[in-house]
């Protein structure tokens, strides 16, 4: 539980106001099946934080405890710094033509690729339970893509996420300082 709860709230503030969850939207409007959708790129999702998990269980090994720690605050401070810059639209995928399975579960692999959420999975993977740092993300980010999807782009996009960005930026600053700073022994 130490991992799996982290990292579905890690998940759940990363991912609302992100563009995998617009595009989330904007292809469930587009296919007319919010709830395929929203479980295609739950799917998606999912593939990527079991990646994150499977460099957390390889690099883990290899790092102190002190070392797992400041992983966890350059992630930390990573996602703060990252919530704070303005989202761009995602690539509406209207050339793609693989179906409203295929298109979501690609097309948010491939959006969410890298992107903070799988690092910050990956840096809770590497504190300890890596596959419940996994499921725990991968929840976090489905609940968020069935929001979106039972919205739909309209009325996805009127809700006000720049505050909310902002204030979830510097949460994740200030606890990446203190993990950060604990981590070198400085507090």
């Amino acid at each position: 539980m130490e991992a799996l709860v982290p990292a579905f709230l890690v998940a759940v503030l990363t991912q609302l106001g992100d563009r995998p969850a617009w595009l989330t939207a904007i292809l469930a409007d587009r296919f007319g099946r919010p709830l395929l959708v929203a479980l295609a790129a739950g799917l998606g999702h999912a593939a990527g934080n079991a990646l994150a998990v499977l460099g957390a269980l390889w690099i883990a090994p290899m790092l102190t405890p002190e070392a797992r720690a400041l992983l966890l605050a350059v992630a930390l401070l990573y996602g703060g710094l990252f919530a704070l810059v303005p989202e761009r639209a995602p690539e509406r995928l209207d050339t793609w033509r693989l179906g409203p399975l295929l298109v979501p579960l690609l097309g948010i692999f491939i959006l969410a690729f890298g992107e903070r959420t799988q690092f910050l999975t990956f840096a809770i993977g590497a504190r300890s339970m890596p596959w419940f740092a996994a499921v725990g993300a991968a929840f976090g980010a489905l609940a968020v893509a069935f929001v979106a999807a039972a919205l739909g782009e309209r009325a996805w996009r009127r809700i006000p996420f720049r505050g909310f960005r902002v204030l979830t930026g510097l949460l994740f600053l200030v606890a990446g300082a203190i993990v950060g700073l604990g981590a070198l022994r400085l507090l």
